[in-house]
């Protein structure tokens, strides 16, 4: 889980220009999963997937199904078994066809034959199996399509928290300039009367200037926040920046926690359900040693003119057939099917203790989380105390320059990164949530 720095204190942020020339958009949080289940494109991705595996199982009707073709058949020939033979589908054979002469060397002959052919599987067992395979294929895709959204929901919830974030820390370092312009005014006015050096007075400023600047990146920060969630909902941000109604929480609230990795969460079943389909995938190439029993039956229909009807017959049967040996290709299949479904099971078993690893490690992050949340409180009221201390002292002529500079840093560096501990605690407890779903 990677932390989200919005204000890097003691160094520089890389960051775009932010300007406040745009439409403002007020969002909330209510609102926006909505529209990310709408119009996301990775969870359209996740449902185009899952119409592709349903689409590969509604194949598999063919199974119970009967295959209906229809053909018309032109043909004009002196082949003299082909002649023949047309003649007699086509019913006009007479006692003067006979000759050998003409039946050695016919005139041409025309045949139209329009044809309806029907094929009707009875027993396939492989089939049975593949279709199971299918159907627990599908199933997997749904199931993943479910996690998708529900990983899509923790990402927007996320990203929402980062917006909150990013104005939060402009307001602290709004606050943080308008302490420092009154700090350096005081320093000027201090300076015009000769208390203080004008080595203060060129402190305070650059301290004020690397406020103005660490504010101005916070607000590129804005733009940068808003725009990761403009792409989760799939919306065009140009000109445009996101206000959420809601402030960013500046309290935790402790709650008790699954540890154990639960088997009815939707990335676990999906697993499941992909071994039990490579499982039946073995099954099938098993059974492909059996024999299969299908039905076919067509009705014929001759004559020497187009689309003719003259002559008319039928043929049904049954048929029963074994592959008694095709070069070790059903053999390999099935080696191959066995192997498949070995290494989906290591799979398997290698995600959930992938999981359950990670949801230990997230355990651990929310207690260090509570802790640092608790540190960071704690270290905020005393910086912000020292800082009162200070500037009253200084007022007073008791304390250096220095001395209030640093205090007045450590106070706002100190808020900032107590709202930076509130915004991973709250996010490490939905991630913890999400890993016990």
């Amino acid at each position: 889980m990677r932390n989200i720095n919005f204000i890097l204190l003691g160094g520089t942020i890389l960051l775009s220009t932010f300007g406040f020339g745009q439409d403002t958009l007020a969002i909330s949080k209510k609102d926006i999963w909505q529209k990310a289940s709408d119009k996301n494109l990775q969870i359209k991705i996740a449902n185009q997937e899952f119409k592709s595996a349903q689409a590969d199982y509604r194949q598999s009707n063919a199974l119970f199904l009967p295959s209906i073709t229809a053909s018309h058949t032109a043909i004009s020939t002196t082949n003299p078994l082909m002649a023949f033979g047309s003649k007699l589908n086509q019913e006009i054979l007479t006692a003067s066809d006979f000759n050998p002469a003409l039946l050695n060397n016919p005139t041409k002959t025309q045949n139209f034959a329009t044809k309806i052919e029907i094929l009707q599987p009875l027993i396939n067992v492989d089939g049975f199996y593949g279709r199971q395979a299918a159907q627990s294929k599908m199933q997997a895709y749904q199931l993943q399509t479910e996690r998708t959204k529900e990983y899509l929901e923790l990402e927007v919830n996320k990203s929402f928290m980062q917006l909150q974030l990013a104005y939060k820390a402009v307001k602290v370092l709004e606050k943080a300039n308008k302490t420092g312009d009154a700090n350096l005014k005081l320093i000027e006015n201090y300076f015009k009367q000769g208390i203080l050096q004008k080595t203060d007075l060129l402190s305070v400023q650059v301290r004020v200037n690397e406020i103005k600047n660490q504010l101005q990146y916070a607000k590129s920060n804005v733009q940068n926040a808003s725009d990761y969630l403009a792409f989760l909902l799939n919306e065009d941000n140009t000109n445009k920046v996101y206000k959420p109604i809601e402030e960013l929480e500046n309290s935790i609230v402790v709650a008790n926690t699954n540890t154990k990795l639960s088997d009815t969460r939707k990335d676990i079943q999906a697993m499941n359900k992909s071994s039990e389909a490579y499982a039946k995938m073995l099954q099938s190439s098993k059974m492909n040693f059996l024999p299969r029993l299908n039905a076919f039956g067509s009705y014929e229909m001759y004559d020497s003119k187009f689309l003719g009807t003259k002559a008319s017959g039928y043929l049904v049967g049954a048929q029963l057939s074994l592959s008694v040996f095709d070069g070790y290709k059903s053999i390999g299949k099935m080696e191959k099917a066995k192997a498949d479904f070995q290494k989906a099971e290591v799979e398997n078993q290698q995600y959930k203790a992938k999981s359950q690893l990670e949801l230990n490690k997230t355990n651990r992050q929310l207690k260090d989380t509570e802790n640092k949340v608790n540190l960071e409180k704690l270290a905020l009221e005393q910086s912000q105390e020292a800082y009162r201390i200070r500037s009253n002292r200084f007022t007073q002529g008791l304390e250096k320059t220095t001395d209030l500079l640093q205090a007045e840093t450590q106070m706002f560096q100190k808020e900032l990164e107590f709202l930076q501990a509130v915004f991973e605690y709250n996010f490490t407890q939905q991630y913890l949530q999400f890993l016990t779903k």
